[in-house]
């Protein structure tokens, strides 16, 4: 798989007019986005809004995903592919490189942005309110960027790519309630496969569940997950694994005569000091403690 350092070079292998600045390129792409229909890997971080009528990029599965359009991000180092793609109307890519950021605030902020870790079946779907938000945004940039550059330029644009990851932010957050009709609460399935889990008697010889482990079984990717399910519940995945798993530690603590060590191993965990601090972390008190309690009340 190929991997581009710098724009001009992935320029010239898709045959495009080199990018106006070395760090910075903008796409616009009018029915057809296709890219070459190569994998490839490189340096920048890249923010796509398209509406598509079909391609390899599949954004759910209702008809809602298909009337607005999408917004993608793709953090450096990370697999793109564009491939087969058609346009409903028009659609850009911003590619910058991470260099780009070196010195500006948005170098440590853009990793707190989670979406960049999302999956493309988990891309933003805009409201036609929205779409109008993200594209203003955009032809500012797009002003910035053709005309001559002096040294206010580049903060003007990245407070404009600021902006734009600021809104998607507060749209995923708007995506996470709207879209329970569409794929159902997530948080009820999340505790669905975590009973399962615990009830095929995988705990013992796979461990507890990890929240890489939980999105794989609900076909998502962590983060998406974590993030979904914080604004169901106001609890991460990994928050939720460790409830539920204290949940049980309780019931098997108050309700058999089996050692706190025996429990724990039960419950997938390898170290007990780590299991004790957990349980006295979300319950209060140890587990030693809590057993004695039981005991006391019965």
């Amino acid at each position: 798989m190929k991997h581009f350092k710098s724009l001009g070079a992935l320029h010239a292998e898709f045959g495009f007019a080199p990018p106006n600045h070395p760090l910075l390129a903008l796409y616009r792409c009018n029915h057809d986005c296709s890219l070459g229909g190569r994998e490839f890997t490189s340096d920048f971080y890249n923010i796509g809004f398209k509406k598509l009528k079909s391609g390899v990029f599949l954004y759910g599965r209702t008809r809602y995903d298909h009337d607005n359009g999408t917004m993608s991000f793709v953090k450096p180092r990370q697999v793109i592919e564009m491939r087969n793609l058609e346009m409903e109307d028009d659609g850009f890519i911003i590619s910058f490189h991470e260099d780009f950021l070196n010195g500006h605030p948005l170098h440590a902020e853009i990793k707190k942005y989670s979406f960049f870790e999302y999956e493309s079946n988990e891309a933003l779907h805009l409201t036609p309110q929205e779409e109008r938000i993200i594209w203003d945004l955009y032809e500012k940039i797009v002003l910035e960027y053709s005309q001559h550059q002096d040294d206010s330029s580049r903060d003007i644009i990245l407070s404009h790519i600021d902006s734009i990851l600021k809104y998607s932010q507060r749209f995923y957050k708007r995506q996470f309630i709207h879209r329970v009709e569409v794929s159902g609460k997530t948080a009820s399935r999340f505790n669905e496969s975590l009973v399962a889990y615990f009830a095929n008697g995988n705990l013992p010889d796979k461990g507890f569940p990890t929240v890489k482990l939980m999105a794989d079984m609900l076909h998502l990717s962590p983060r998406y997950l974590s993030d979904v399910l914080k604004q169901e519940t106001g609890k991460t995945a990994l928050e939720l694994i460790h409830l539920f798993l204290m949940s049980e530690a309780k019931n098997l603590l108050t309700a058999s005569d089996t050692s706190v060590s025996e429990i724990a191993y039960t419950l997938g965990f390898e170290n007990l000091p780590y299991f004790s601090r957990l349980f006295k972390k979300e319950v209060g008190i140890t587990p030693v403690q809590y057993k004695k309690h039981s005991l006391s009340l019965a």
